[in-house]
């Protein structure tokens, strides 16, 4: 992570850290989430559902215990192996654009990944995500960038999300604009909805991942109605 966030989830409010201060446990923190976060809820229900999770329990006082180290790979048993959504022609000179270039990027989900799991109470992405600073890096010179970090600019995402089953493997990266109409923060809501549509059975997974796939504007504009707006 580039930043820690702590965040009062009852106010939705979250203060922007430097990484140097990781270790620092903010006063009145009562959790720290599986994605670094700190939670300040009164109450242990619902605390950190939407960061992954409660990695720990903190007690006034309490020196925090060391962050869970990051995975490298996802736990094979878990996931599965990948299947790609289509071959992977190119790996050099690929285009960019708010959609990945499909020579490069076709899309990848994880074979074990199926609708019962992925809609099942206890899912959380941050069990599979998986992708090192290496794999960014590789993902940005296909696609003719500098290899380095560009901040909120440029996000290495996922193009069958996480919450569908997406892999962690190079031909599900993309690099996506943190601006414009159809931005990365306008595809992370295309990946909430569709996966709800997904576990309510208004969409199949297969569907779900072909399409956002193929063209993820295409499906926002089927599941939200309108075209995406940054």
């Amino acid at each position: 992570m580039r930043r820690q966030l702590w965040c009062v989830l009852a106010l939705t409010a979250c203060i922007a850290v430097p990484a140097a201060s990781a270790g620092t446990v903010p006063p009145g923190a009562s959790a720290r989430c599986r994605d670094g976060t700190y939670s300040f809820s009164a109450h242990r229900s619902g605390t950190c559902s939407h960061h992954g999770g409660v990695a720990v329990w903190l007690s006034a006082g309490a020196a925090p215990a060391p962050p869970a180290p990051t995975p490298q790979t996802a736990p094979p048993a878990l996931v599965g192996h990948t299947v790609l959504l289509g071959r992977r022609t190119r790996t050099a000179g690929c285009r960019r654009g708010t959609e990945p270039d499909r020579r490069c990027s076709p899309g990848a989900y994880y074979s074990a990944l199926t609708a019962t799991i992925i809609c099942a109470a206890g899912f959380r992405t941050a069990t599979i995500r998986a992708v090192t600073e290496s794999e960014r890096f590789a993902v940005e010179r296909e696609y003719g960038m500098a290899a380095r970090p560009y901040g909120n600019t440029i996000e290495i995402d996922h193009i069958v999300a996480l919450e569908l089953g997406g892999s962690n493997d190079i031909a599900n990266l993309f690099p996506e604009p943190g601006s414009g109409v159809a931005n990365y923060h306008v595809k992370d809501r295309l990946e909430n909805r569709a996966h709800d549509a997904v576990c309510s059975g208004a969409l199949s997974l297969s569907a779900a991942r072909t399409s956002i796939a193929t063209n993820w504007e295409a499906l926002y504009r089927r599941l939200f109605g309108v075209g995406p707006a940054g």
